[in-house]
């Protein structure tokens, strides 16, 4: 049976690893794109700000799950240290939900920006889109920042009273006990990550509106416009993110379920596709923005032609 725990662990570790080094190069890439063009052009649009914050917000969140699933599997005694754990639990939360939200503003963003609506609202909205984007992000950074220290708070309470064994022979004890106490933070999670789900569905009812209205117009009319195929492109995008979001979602459920039962398979299938999320997610934004396509696609055939 121990050998059955260790070789799980491992294989656990292994393949964590191998997801999170993934998206830990897919998202430095993207950060170091478009701080180079940050510095060349001395400004940044709103989409490549969104863009940026995004990057670094998953970099952070893939480092630091990477590190709390590393000590929980293999040195649990070190991770259920003062402060080790209420900072692991305050650094999670904090970049997970900045990642949710930034996402959810970049959906908004494609929205306002390509939609036609005549409403005077939503003519507001399009030319003061980059005013708005900036408090967005202004707003998700410090919401997050509050769910963060929540979070904190929630596992120093928790943790305090689960300190009443000894290290030898009561850590998977102690694991056990803080794991049912971890329900409450991600029920935060939830909650962060329902209000950034809402935000994307109402986006992509809203373009997919636009979209067909748009269409119907043109069908009509009996001419093409490139207004097609931004909406196109932006509905695809959007599309894409809505699934994604509803299999994370099914997974962070899945996840939360499993952490107050001993359902060791299900929550290492969730852990498996949380870590991939960010990057098949980041991935389909570079292969969407042409500048980041040709930069990846260069430096692929730099690396293509030295192995050759």
């Amino acid at each position: 049976q121990h050998s059955n725990v260790t070789s799980y662990r491992a294989t656990a570790v292994a393949i964590i690893s191998l997801e999170a080094f993934a998206g830990l190069w897919i998202n430095a890439f993207l950060v170091c794109v478009l701080c180079i063009a940050w510095l060349k052009k001395k400004t940044l649009n709103s989409n490549e700000k969104i863009l940026l914050l995004l990057g670094c917000s998953r970099f952070c969140y893939l480092c630091i799950s990477w590190i709390y699933s590393f000590l929980s599997l293999i040195y649990p005694n070190y991770l259920y240290d003062h402060p080790t754990f209420q900072l692991t639990v305050f650094f999670q939360s904090f970049s997970n939900c900045s990642n949710l939200w930034v996402s959810a503003c970049l959906c908004v963003f494609y929205c306002i920006k390509i939609a036609n609506f005549r409403s005077r609202f939503f003519m507001y909205l399009k030319v003061k889109i980059d005013r708005i984007m900036s408090w967005l992000l202004l707003g998700s950074g410090l919401s997050a920042l509050a769910i963060g220290i929540t979070s904190y708070d929630i596992a120093d309470k928790k943790l305090s009273n689960s300190l009443n064994f000894t290290r030898e022979g009561y850590v998977l004890k102690l694991t056990n006990k803080t794991d049912e106490y971890l329900f409450h933070v991600y029920f935060i999670y939830g909650f962060g990550f329902v209000t950034s789900f809402t935000a994307v569905i109402i986006s992509a009812l809203l373009l997919l509106f636009s979209l067909w209205r748009h269409k119907h117009k043109m069908q009509k009319n009996s001419f093409n416009c490139l207004s097609m195929d931004a909406h196109i492109k932006a509905m695809k995008s959007i599309l894409s993110f809505l699934v994604m979001y509803s299999i994370n979602f099914l997974f962070l459920i899945l996840s939360l379920i499993s952490s107050t039962k001993e359902e060791k398979h299900v929550a290492f299938l969730g852990l498996i596709f949380l870590y991939a999320f960010p990057s098949f997610h980041s991935l389909i934004l570079i292969f969407s923005n042409p500048r980041l396509e040709k930069t990846l696609i260069r430096i692929l055939s730099c690396v293509k032609c030295k192995v050759c």
